[in-house]
Parts: C-alpha cells; sequence; structure tokens
C-alpha cells in the first residue's frame, strides 16, 4: 500500500463520496481517507528523523556542515547511479550539474525519476508556472518531510489530533452546499475541519465566521490570501474574534506584511511562516524570534544573479535531499530570496542561514464578480486533471473578462481544452468569459521569472466593486433581518 495504484483509488473514492454521498458520510470517509494517509506518512524513517532533525539543533557549526556536505554527497551518488538523466554527472561536484528546469522535469521525467510510480507516492502539482507538475516520491523521503514539518510546527505548540482549521486548494464542496452555507468537512478523528477556499466572499462569510468560532480551532493552516480575505471582511465589519488560537502555519504562498498584521490582529496569535514546494524544494523555517532559516540538512540553496552567477539576492536552484524518488539537483524552481549576511545573528542561537526576504509564490489573484478574489494556489489546481500542458497565465484586464495563455504538447486536444475550462469555471463563476489562447511559448517578465497570474485592474476599480459588494452584501442582511424581525412579532 502507499504506492500509486492504492493512493489513486483513495482519491477517486475520495471525490467520488463528495460529490454523491451524504454530508455524514463524506466526514466519515474524509476523517478514516486522513487517518490512512497520516498512518503512511508517520511510520517507515518517520520516528528515527524526528529524533535527527531533533538532535540537529544541538550540532556545532562545524558538525553542521559536516553533515550537510555528507549528506549532499550521498544524494548526488544515489541521484547518478539511478537516474539516467543525472548518470553523466558521476563523483562531480554540485556545480559542475546542469541547471535542471521546469520542462525538463515535464518533458524528461521517465528519465529523471529513479522509482516506478507504484513503488512511491505520486504527487502532481500545481506549480508557480501554472503546468501539472508530476513528482513521485519515495516513501522514506514523504516520511522525512512530513518528519521535518510536525518538528517544526511542534515547536509553536501543534500536535496531530489538536483542533486545526485547513484553509487548501482541495474542492470539496458542490454549488448546493455553497447555498446551504456547508463550506467545509470535517475529520473527526484528527480533529481537522477542511473549509473550501474557492467562496471566500461578503456574502458566504457569516457561515465561515460562524463555522470558525464553532469549531474553536487552537491551529490554522492554508494559504494565507484565503485567511486574510476572512480577516479583511471581519474586519471591515469590526468583528472581534472569539476564539483563542495559537498559531496560524502559511502554505504555498508568500505572506505579504499587510497579510501577517491583518491575520495575528485579527486572531490575537502568531504566524509561523514556512517556505518549500510541492515539487520537494528543502525548508526554509521561521523560528520563534521571527528569523527565517534555511535548514541546511533538507538540501542546497543556491542564490544567482540573471547572469547565473552567485549572488546573495537573486533566483534560486534547489537540490533537495529528500527528492531521491524525482532527484531535483540545481532546479529552477521560479522564485527569488535575498540572503542575510553572513554574520547576522539570530537571538534563538541557531547557526542556520537566515534568509532576509522571500519572493516569490506570488499573491495576484483574479477577480471574480461571484466569487471574489481567486488566489493562485487554487487557480494552479485547474491543471492537476489536464495532459500536456507545459505552462499557462491567467490575464485579467477586465472585471468579467479572463484571457488564458496555454503552451502545451499534442496531448492538450479539444477534450482536455474542455477539462480546462470546467475547472476554472468552477472557481471563476458562470459570469466571467474566459478566453483561452494556445501559444508556443508564454514569455517571461524582464526580471526573468514568470509571472503565472496577471492582474491589470485599476485598483479604483477593484475597491468600487469591493465597496459595491459589501453594500449588497449589508442590504441583504438587513433584509433579512428585518423579516425576521417581522417573523418574530408576528
Amino acid at each position: 500500500m502507499g504506492g500509486k495504484g492504492a493512493v489513486h483509488a483513495g482519491d477517486e473514492m475520495k471525490d467520488l463520496i463528495l460529490r454523491h454521498a451524504p454530508l455524514s458520510v463524506q466526514n466519515i470517509a474524509i476523517s478514516l481517507y486522513n487517518t490512512w494517509q497520516y498512518w503512511h506518512r508517520r511510520r517507515g524513517v518517520y520516528a528515527e528523523r524526528r529524533d535527527y532533525f531533533s538532535r540537529a539543533e544541538t550540532l556545532s557549526r562545524a558538525e553542521l556542515g559536516f553533515e550537510a556536505a555528507s549528506r549532499l554527497r550521498a544524494f548526488l551518488d544515489g541521484a547518478t547511479s539511478r537516474s539516467s538523466w543525472f548518470s553523466l554527472y558521476r563523483d562531480r561536484p554540485l556545480h559542475e550539474f546542469p541547471i535542471m528546469t521546469k520542462d525538463d522535469l515535464v518533458q524528461h521525467f521517465d528519465e529523471i525519476c529513479t522509482i516506478p510510480a507504484a513503488a512511491g507516492w505520486e504527487s502532481h502539482t500545481g506549480g508557480t508556472t501554472g503546468a501539472s507538475l508530476k513528482v513521485v516520491y519515495a516513501l522514506h523521503d514523504m516520511q522525512e518531510r512530513f518528519a521535518l514539518l510536525d518538528h517544526f510546527r511542534e515547536k509553536f505548540g501543534y500536535t496531530l489530533g489538536k483542533r486545526c482549521a485547513w484553509f487548501s486548494g482541495k474542492s470539496l464542496v458542490t454549488a448546493g452546499d455553497v447555498k446551504k452555507g456547508s463550506l467545509w468537512r470535517d475529520d473527526f478523528i484528527n480533529k481537522i475541519r477542511f473549509y473550501s477556499t474557492f467562496h471566500i466572499n461578503e456574502d458566504t462569510f457569516e457561515h465561515y465566521w460562524r463555522g470558525l468560532e464553532q469549531f474553536d480551532p487552537e491551529f490554522i493552516v492554508g494559504f494565507p490570501s484565503s485567511i486574510s480575505d476572512l480577516c479583511r471582511i471581519a474586519c471591515a465589519r469590526n468583528l472581534k474574534y472569539a476564539g483563542k488560537v495559537i498559531a496560524v502555519f502559511p502554505t504555498a504562498e508568500m505572506v505579504l506584511p499587510e497579510s501577517r498584521v491583518l491575520i495575528e490582529e485579527t486572531f490575537s496569535c502568531r504566524i509561523a511562516d514556512q517556505y518549500a514546494s510541492s515539487e520537494g524544494a528543502p525548508f526554509i523555517l521561521e523560528c520563534a524570534s521571527g528569523s527565517k532559516h534555511i535548514h541546511p540538512l533538507t538540501g542546497v540553496f543556491e542564490v544567482v544573479d540573471e547572469r547565473l552567477e552567485r549572488a546573495n539576492e537573486g533566483e534560486i536552484l534547489v537540490t533537495s535531499f529528500t527528492t531521491s524518488g524525482t532527484p531535483l539537483i540545481r532546479y529552477r524552481i521560479g522564485d527569488r530570496i535575498k540572503l542575510a549576511p553572513p554574520e547576522t545573528f539570530c537571538p534563538c542561537g541557531s547557526f542556520f542561514p537566515i534568509v532576509e526576504r522571500i519572493e516569490g509564490r506570488n499573491l495576484d489573484f483574479i477577480y471574480s464578480p461571484e466569487n471574489g478574489r481567486v488566489n493562485q494556489g487554487n487557480l494552479s489546481n485547474c491543471t492537476k486533471n489536464v495532459s500536456g500542458i507545459k505552462s499557462f497565465q491567467l490575464i485579467q484586464r477586465a472585471i468579467n473578462e479572463v484571457t488564458v495563455n496555454v503552451a502545451a504538447t499534442e496531448e492538450f486536444d479539444g477534450q482536455e481544452e474542455m477539462t480546462l475550462l470546467g475547472d476554472l469555471r468552477e472557481r471563476l463563476g458562470d459570469k466571467m468569459t474566459i478566453d483561452i489562447h494556445r501559444m508556443s511559448e508564454i514569455p517571461r517578465e524582464a526580471s526573468g521569472k514568470f509571472r503565472f497570474v496577471k492582474n491589470h485592474l485599476d485598483p479604483k476599480v477593484l475597491e468600487s466593486e469591493s465597496s459595491r459588494a459589501q453594500v449588497t452584501s449589508n442590504d441583504r442582511r438587513s433584509n433579512l433581518q428585518g423579516g425576521a424581525q417581522d417573523a418574530g412579532q408576528e
């Protein structure tokens, strides 16, 4: 169990249940499915890796450097001996390996991968280029990644079984559910409430807010843009959250300074940020003192400038030690960071390198007349069920229109285009005009970075639309309240 067949069958059954079974059955199925996943992630090497990452924090600077170099050599040796793509670089130092791109990963996957999908854990990711990327994790790699993630979150008080609200890009609810205000599903076993992030707007806000207060989570995980959207509406309505949240763990997107302030003030808690990627990038983790540290035992971050030469600020090439199934070596992931000066000291006492700023996981969004802001985490998931897409890009120049540029292979036929259109329609609503344009290649920005979402709407237009939605929502609430009072008098 745990290979492609079991996971794929489990996903198909879960999707079938979510669309057709009664709510109580859906919650039971989600609880059992998640428990099955957690069991797979926390067996094998998981316990040993938890201990390993705990002991790593007690190492001296010299010991840490030696261990990181040993892990790098072992990872490169394994990749060059098992991957035909990297076999020519046996015994070469890291800087002599070729730079690996997302196109390489899509077009040469079989040469890069070291294990059959059935022997590992297959994952399809949205990706910041918009293209759906497939990677196969060796089970021990997946277990190590969750060991570190759990070790990190436990520092802020979270362990599995504490109440947690989760906001991610999973399609959980139907149009009928939205009308009924049923905007989440519950994992009763592990005490996790999964909220839909596709439907957060003025009209549905009260359902989300009431659901949060009723569930009373100790922790929140998910897209910071979705969480901050809820906070923004709450702030506009002068609402104060009544529960006690200990920490918020953002995923998939960069946390903008204003979003951090808004979330922390709304929930009276702190944000504990992290950087990784669905493809399996190394980790950057925020410490209790607020610094972002590269974890040197998870991989190597090479920071390069426009000429791909070493720099203190620029694009990153990642080499990840937990990607033995689909090796990432000098992988051009598309994000940028700025390193703090080497002599920078963190009050937490860690020797781990400090990142001054992370750029990437852009928070651009498409504005939908029906659903409000739709973030890139939700939009990138549109390609998970579509074959042949190399990259795609969404551009919005009018409130009810979006252009979708698609660079694809011959696999992207008419049927695949209809699947993509349907997935976009589910997120953007029926009032949005969606024009799909096929292109041989989607150009990058002058900085060299690919922008998956480009919103050209005038901020004043957006402000006007948001105000109009607020007035409409207020009028609707006033009418509902008036009707309720009349009914009470009668």
